[in-house]
């Protein structure tokens, strides 16, 4: 049986770090004509769709979703040139980091037949 708070939560952090990369496209909304706005709508939301295919990996196959998910982590770490000294983006790419290994750990737990 799985434990249906770390099956949940994970999902829902996942969702929440969806969230959180949707809202960097709102600044879209500012000048330009209708035909720019949604284009740069849907240029900054390339990740965000990105995560949500891998969260619909993820949500039938935890461990293939959560290498994904520190994969893309850590493809945003060299997008955002994490290593050459960009500390926020840090706190940016986490969420995808941890949700990654809570979507290992659950599989692992699962697999062992761990109750809980």
């Amino acid at each position: 049986m799985k434990n249906k708070y770390l099956y949940w939560s994970t999902r829902i952090l996942a969702i929440l770090a969806i969230l959180f990369f949707f809202l960097f496209s709102l600044d879209c909304f500012e000048g330009g004509t209708l035909k720019e706005k949604l284009m740069c709508f849907l240029m900054h939301n390339i990740p965000a769709f990105i995560l949500i295919i891998i969260l619909m990996i993820a949500w039938r196959h935890e461990m293939i979703g959560g290498v994904l998910f520190i994969l893309a982590a850590f493809a945003g770490s060299l997008f955002f040139r994490v290593f050459t000294g960009n500390p926020w983006a840090i706190i940016v790419l986490s969420p995808l980091l941890l949700v990654g290994i809570l979507f290992i750990l659950q599989d692992g737990m699962f697999r062992k037949g761990h109750k809980g």
